[in-house]
């Protein structure tokens, strides 16, 4: 009969959707679900041609169905931006032309021209040890891959008093002060240093020091807030490592996979697809928070700004008013389905990179997110997860014929 669901009775129950919804497939995709089903329909690999023409045909659907919600944001905040007072040279709202995307794929990601950097870090938690690894990646898409790991090994259970109720209270107190596994907390900067600092530290390190390629890409901000949390040692070479690659190398561009920026992002969310907008300086989001930093204590490593003594509170200040003025942050929109990413990018070189994150994240049509993070983030779990960090533990335990020593079901992974 015509109309009729041909779906078997209790079928759609199995498959968990309401009966009469296979019928509305064709109504819904524009092609019949046996058509979809059928792998000779399917491409084999990527044509990236014909995925060329289909993100040109996406895009003009794309403007055709904006709402007047859209049309409002794009007329009166969108193109606004260069003249809000303390934009950035280059703000604005800005199309990218999907041939100058398909140059930098040919050009620069599919040759090497480009390496990404991202880094993974696993804690395994038992009573008498905590262990954390730290794992960070270089890769590109000329097929190189470089790994760097550390372990550290913090030790909460020390036997040196002889009285062991006083020593387990002190356990206990020391450990009731952390944050839950994988969670922030504001009492122990141990952990925050040992989890996200020098991770963090890391990933920028390998950029600026061990990549080879032309761009960069980075996962986050540049420079992400536990790099300062309140540790002069920590501030001081994380300053030093962003100005290697802010002031000396510039062709970088990061992407936050976790935005915090709610304004920023319904912004973004008014993009068409191959769009992006400038809108201010990385200073502008720090310089609160930098406003307020202090530290205990003075540094113990070289404290000198080109051959100049500095504390570690003037280290802040002329990181603020120097070198973060030069970063500016933006928002761009790679596919129809994808959502908004915010970038950051040196001022001079701002267009180009948004460029280079666009063409990359054209890749991962549903993300929208550079695939080359994606691959560095897959490389260094490969290498440092948290399963053999767990399997190392126990069998370290066994040969010091120590009994299993329980810990979370599962490593925890800090991103």
């Amino acid at each position: 009969m015509a109309g009729t669901d041909p779906t078997p009775p209790g079928a759609a129950n199995l498959l968990g959707v309401p009966a009469g919804a296979f019928a509305d497939f064709r109504a819904g995709f524009g092609e019949d679900l046996a058509q979809a089903l059928d792998l000779a329909t399917w491409t084999a690999g990527r044509d990236l041609a014909e995925e060329y023409r289909r993100i040109e045909a996406e895009v003009a659907a794309a403007v055709e169905r904006e709402t007047t919600y859209q049309v409002f944001l794009r007329e009166r905040v969108q193109e606004r931006l260069a003249w809000l007072p303390g934009a950035p040279p280059g703000a604005g709202l800005y199309a990218v032309p999907l041939a100058e995307l398909e140059q930098i794929h040919k050009g620069l990601l599919f040759t090497g021209g480009v390496e990404a950097c991202d880094g993974t870090c696993h804690v395994h938690d038992s009573l008498p040890l905590t262990i954390y690894q730290i794992g960070v990646s270089l890769v590109s898409y000329r097929g190189d891959a470089y790994t760097w790991g550390q372990r550290l090994f913090r030790r909460d259970l020390r036997l040196d008093t002889g009285d062991l109720v006083e020593e387990a209270l002190q356990l206990l107190d020391q450990r009731g002060r952390r944050g839950g596994l994988g969670q922030p907390s504001g009492f122990d900067q141990l952990s925050e240093l040992a989890q996200r600092g020098i991770m963090s530290f890391a990933e920028r390190a390998v950029l600026a020091r061990h990549g080879q390629a032309l761009w960069r890409i980075g996962h986050g901000s540049p420079a992400p807030y536990e790099l300062f949390v309140h540790i002069p040692d920590l501030a001081i070479e994380s300053i030093k490592v962003l100005r290697e690659l802010i002031e000396g190398h510039q062709k970088f561009v990061f992407v936050a996979s976790e935005p915090t920026d709610r304004a920023l992002i319904s912004l973004g969310q008014v993009l068409r697809p191959l769009e992006y907008a400038i809108v201010g300086t990385l200073r502008d989001l720090m310089e609160q928070y930098l406003d307020q930093w202090t530290c205990a204590g003075s540094a113990t490593v070289d404290a000198a700004w080109d051959g100049v003594p500095l504390t570690p509170l003037e280290w802040i200040r002329r990181f603020r008013d120097e070198v973060l003025s030069q970063v500016v942050y933006g928002i761009y929109r790679a596919t129809p389905l994808a959502p908004p990413q915010v970038f950051y990018a040196h001022v001079d070189h701002a267009d180009l990179a948004v460029r280079v994150a666009l063409a990359d994240s054209l890749l991962l049509e549903q993300r929208g997110f550079p695939m080359l993070i994606d691959l560095a983030d897959r490389v260094c779990s490969s290498i440092y997860g948290g399963k053999s960090l767990n399997e190392l533990a126990q069998e370290a335990y066994a040969a010091a014929g120590a009994p299993f020593r329980y810990q979370s079901e599962r490593p925890t992974r800090i991103r």
